[in-house]
């Protein structure tokens, strides 16, 4: 999965897979999840790795200051923050089922566009 449009190289890219749309986004209740923690760059590649086949949602946040949780003033985030299927975010985060994509036994590929808001 490639996570592009971060607006720097500081701090961590925190992401999360799962197959549970009460788990979305934050894959909390979903011991099947899968988390990744990387360092940032202008452009990242995440792998989650060989997933049983089904529907999933990736949710990433471009943690800039690197203490592993989406920074808010207020309710905005002050960091970055993008979904699978590049799922639109209205009042909130999307709904998993906008945010979620097949996955064969060949894998998936998606790609990750980060937005920031402050």
């Amino acid at each position: 999965m490639a996570v592009s449009g971060l607006r720097s190289d500081k701090g961590l890219v925190l992401a999360c897979l799962t197959a549970r749309p009460k788990a979305f986004p934050d894959c909390k209740g979903d011991p099947a999840a899968r988390e990744l923690v990387v360092p940032a760059g202008r452009s990242v590649l995440l792998n989650f790795g060989a997933v049983p086949p089904g529907d999933y949602a990736v949710s990433v946040i471009h943690d800039e200051n690197g203490n592993r949780r989406l920074d808010k003033r207020l309710v905005f985030p002050r960091e970055g923050f993008g979904f699978s299927r590049d799922a639109p975010v209205r009042f909130g985060p999307p709904s998993f089922s906008d945010a979620s994509f097949p996955v064969g036994a060949g894998g998936a590929e998606q790609q990750v566009r980060m937005r920031y808001m402050l």
